[in-house]
């Protein structure tokens, strides 16, 4: 990267010309040069990093206003930063894949969330079903595995992992899957809700997670809604009762 590239330049400078200027040691010209090379790549990182949270700042405006398809673009004419810095790319590709998909072009959000960054959980979630609707449950479940190796202790993520097993028709992995995710979250509500539901052969709700559930797009909101008017009609027929 560019970055790294240009500090690594500015120690083998300045090495250099501290054996040529100064009459120290070897060893204290090279822990000065890495000095210099820490400081360079700090201040080259921080100037990335301030460029891509304006435009984070930018694209969050556009989400507001429902322009996703601006959103996108301005995001696509980021990518040239990923030049600069480690791990630019694999976050801005996730950013896109992930407004792909929130649009339902899972075409396009696949293409991208497969070059995304590991440790964006929700885009890992996304990746995750895209391999499901493929019929690729091995990739499926390595994505999933993958993500919550390194995202612990996000209930809905593991959630959304046990759904997608039960889905596929997975009921016993997707129990284990909650198990090991009540460990992991210390015994969120939630999760042990759902688990004990899987246990009892029902299925999982997981309306309580709103718009962040929605946006993985495994059930409509109209169906929401119509679970929830009729819950609702019951709690009052009990009540008239």
């Amino acid at each position: 990267m560019i970055n790294l590239a240009i500090s690594l330049a500015a120690y083998i400078v300045a090495v250099g010309l501290l054996q040529v200027v100064t009459g120290f040691e070897a060893w204290i010209n090279a822990l000065i040069g890495l000095v210099i090379f820490g400081l360079v790549y700090f201040l080259l990182s921080r100037r990335i990093l301030k460029r891509l949270t304006a435009v984070m700042e930018t694209v969050q405006r556009d989400m507001m206003a429902g322009r996703t398809e601006k959103a996108i673009k301005t995001l696509e004419a980021a990518l040239p930063m990923g030049k600069w810095q480690f791990l630019v790319t694999s976050q801005l590709h996730s950013q896109i894949g992930s407004l792909y998909y929130l649009k339902r072009d899972f075409g396009k959000a696949f293409e991208y969330l497969q070059k995304g960054f590991s440790r964006h959980w929700p885009s890992m979630g996304m990746l995750a079903i895209c391999y499901m609707k493929r019929n690729k449950t091995d990739k499926m479940t390595r994505t999933f595995d993958k993500a919550v190796s390194l995202t612990r202790d996000e209930p809905l993520l593991w959630n959304l992992y046990a759904y997608c097993l039960d889905k596929v028709g997975d009921r016993s992995k997707a129990i284990e899957v909650m198990n090991k995710g009540l460990k992991k979250t210390g015994n969120d509500e939630n999760l042990q809700q759902n688990l004990e539901a899987l246990t009892n052969g029902r299925k999982m709700k997981m309306q309580v997670y709103g718009d962040m559930w929605l946006q993985f797009h495994l059930e409509k909101a109209g169906a929401i809604v119509k679970k929830q008017t009729k819950a609702m009609q019951g709690r009052r027929k009990i009540v008239r009762r």
